[in-house]
């Protein structure tokens, strides 16, 4: 035997039920797998949190563009070509020295994916959904993000109908940065309102 030799790992449980779920569905037509990669090829490199960093970026970078941004998400959004399922009604709000936004789904995890790709984890446990809401600063602070306590908070509530991105406010020393090299500095989690710049 050389040592190149591949051994597959024993599979989970769960990987074992979908991998005889997989097969079945393809057995009789009802899954082809070359559609089922396109879509998780297009969820890894077309959808993601570089959207929204694009996003925040030509606004930092655009005062014009920033206006239309704030004025109608959905369409300032598309003009950067974001735009799908789960990103149909885009509401984007502004952090400033006085206000801090957070965005929850107290629902279920509705979440933007074309601007930030597939939600974390934490954003839909119910710890996250239910203390987003009853004590915003508390959770902040233990996930890292201590806010004033001048600054009031706004937490938006992601609904099937409107999605949130925060505007992060832009941060001190980047004036002659390019809109690439914003975008390289904003993070999903600024753009839920987790965490500040």
């Amino acid at each position: 035997m050389t040592a190149d030799h591949h051994h597959p790992t024993e599979l989970a449980p769960i990987e074992a039920r979908v991998a005889a779920i997989e097969s079945v569905l393809v057995e009789k037509g009802i899954l082809d797998t070359d559609v089922l990669d396109q879509i998780v090829q297009h969820f890894e490199d077309n959808l993601g949190p570089m959207n929204g960093a694009k996003v925040v970026a030509r606004a930092w970078a655009d005062p014009a563009y920033k206006e239309r941004l704030l004025a109608d998400g959905t369409a300032a959004i598309a003009e950067l070509g974001f735009a799908g399922p789960e990103g149909e009604f885009m509401v984007v709000v502004e952090n400033t020295p006085t206000v801090h936004n957070l965005v929850v789904c107290t629902l279920c995890s509705c979440y933007p994916w074309p601007t930030l790709g597939l939600p974390p984890k934490w954003y839909k446990a119910p710890a996250y959904r239910s203390r987003a809401v009853r004590e915003p600063r508390t959770l902040l602070a233990e996930m890292g993000t201590v806010i004033p306590a001048d600054v009031e908070i706004r937490v938006w509530d992601s609904s099937a109908e409107a999605r949130y991105l925060v505007l992060p406010m832009r941060p001190n020393g980047t004036a002659g940065m390019s809109e690439e090299q914003l975008a390289g500095i904003v993070t999903r989690d600024s753009m839920i309102g987790v965490q500040r710049l």
